[in-house]
Formats: structure tokens, sequence, C-alpha cells
């Protein structure tokens, strides 16, 4: 054996540090998964007619409904109120977990494609 003995002469150091930043990335990744989850997008549509709140987890909390929207006379535009509002309810909470994830892989430089 070489004086010193063997030292890994392939990068054991990078590795561990390769690993330590998996594990770091592994742990924001789980905070910000929690975070998003605890989080509630609300959209309105129609001035304020519909109203949708959605969970981060893209189930519906609620929606609701202003008694001077509805007119037996036009129910397609109540319908088209409601999709306008949990359409964009669903859009905000899609725009904001993937600006998270982006601002997540922004530190991941040399693995890209890894979410």
């Amino acid at each position: 054996m070489a004086k010193g003995g063997f030292r890994g002469g392939y990068g054991g150091g990078s590795q561990m540090n390769m690993m330590k930043q998996a594990q770091k990335m592994q742990q924001d990744f789980l905070k910000m998964q929690q975070e998003l989850e605890a989080s509630t997008f609300e959209f309105s549509s129609g001035g304020g007619a519909v109203k949708a709140v959605v969970a981060g987890t893209r189930q519906f909390q609620s929606i609701e409904i202003d008694p001077e929207a509805v007119d037996p006379d036009d129910v397609e535009m109540l319908q088209d109120l409601v999709l306008a509002a949990v359409n964009g309810a669903l859009k905000l909470c899609d725009d904001r977990t993937s600006e998270a994830m982006n601002k997540l892989q922004g530190g991941m430089g040399g693995f890209p494609g890894l979410f």
C-alpha cells in the first residue's frame, strides 16, 4: 500500500458533501411541502359574488356565493362564476407550488430534474 494508506482518490470528501447537500435538500423539501399543505388559496370572481378557497393539498375548503348572484333566469352565469373562482384558486395553489419548487431547485445546481 502506498505511504499514507488509501485515501479514496475518487473525491470521497466531495461525495460526503453531496450527501449532506442531498439531505439538506430533502429536509427543505419536506418543510416546503408542510408549509404548502398548511396554506389556503382564495380566489373571487364576479366582483366577489363567488369565492372559492382551496387548501395547499388541492382540496376545496369552501365555496361562498353571494345570494344576489343567484338568478334563476341566468344559471349559466352563476356556473361560470363558480368555475372561474375554483379554477382561479387552483391556479394560485399551483403557482405557489411551482414557485416554491423553483426556489428549492435553484440551490441544487448539480441535480437538474431531480424533482
